[in-house]
């Protein structure tokens, strides 16, 4: 895994569904560059047993992040036809029905190795195509943007560990606090 801390967030273009339903084909976080914080998080895949419960909790405290001038975005190796299942099945039936924000289609797999969060033994081919042995799946990567796009906040979990949603948002203020008093917050 690379420590992408301090260092510029690394940009791509992507399928996402946003509002639910909508899917765009050219899907960047430069769109967010000077005008607010990203906050992307990776997730294993769709339908899987832990992963609603987590986008769910994000979208529960998703009003707090807009308060912070933060954008959520979350990104999974699943296809974009998959998010928008993903989005329309209801929480009893395994989906994240009534997530708004925007899911990241990741298919090549280029954005989970380039932010370091890809899980299995991978190389890349003489094509600049990966190969691999194993699930290739992102491991549940966080990664706080600043509003110039250097990444200031990143942890990873092994896919068991759920993230604490209270602790991203206080990662946030703290990193909040630094920008407008120019001193750190103090631990807790």
């Amino acid at each position: 895994m690379s420590v992408l801390t301090g260092k510029k967030a690394p940009s791509f273009n992507a399928k996402a569904v946003v509002n639910g339903c909508e899917i765009v084909d050219n899907f960047s976080i430069e769109q967010f560059l000077n005008k607010k914080y990203v906050l992307l998080i990776f997730y294993t895949k769709n339908f899987s047993s832990i992963c609603p419960n987590e986008l769910y909790a994000f979208e529960k405290r998703l009003d707090e992040f807009k308060n912070r001038n933060v954008e959520v975005i979350a990104c999974s190796a699943d296809s974009e036809e998959s998010h928008k299942a993903f989005l329309n099945t209801s929480k009893e039936n395994g989906g994240v029905k009534g997530v708004t924000f925007p899911l990241i289609s990741d298919m090549t797999k280029t954005i989970s190795s380039n932010y370091g969060v890809l899980y299995g033994d991978y190389s890349l081919n003489e094509e600049d195509q990966l190969t691999c042995d194993g699930p290739m799946i992102p491991l549940r990567g966080t990664f706080l943007i600043d509003k110039s796009g250097v990444v200031q906040y990143q942890t990873v979990n092994f896919f068991t560990l759920q993230r604490n949603v209270s602790e991203v948002i206080r990662m946030i203020d703290s990193l909040i606090y630094f920008e407008e008093k120019g001193e750190s917050c103090l631990a807790n």
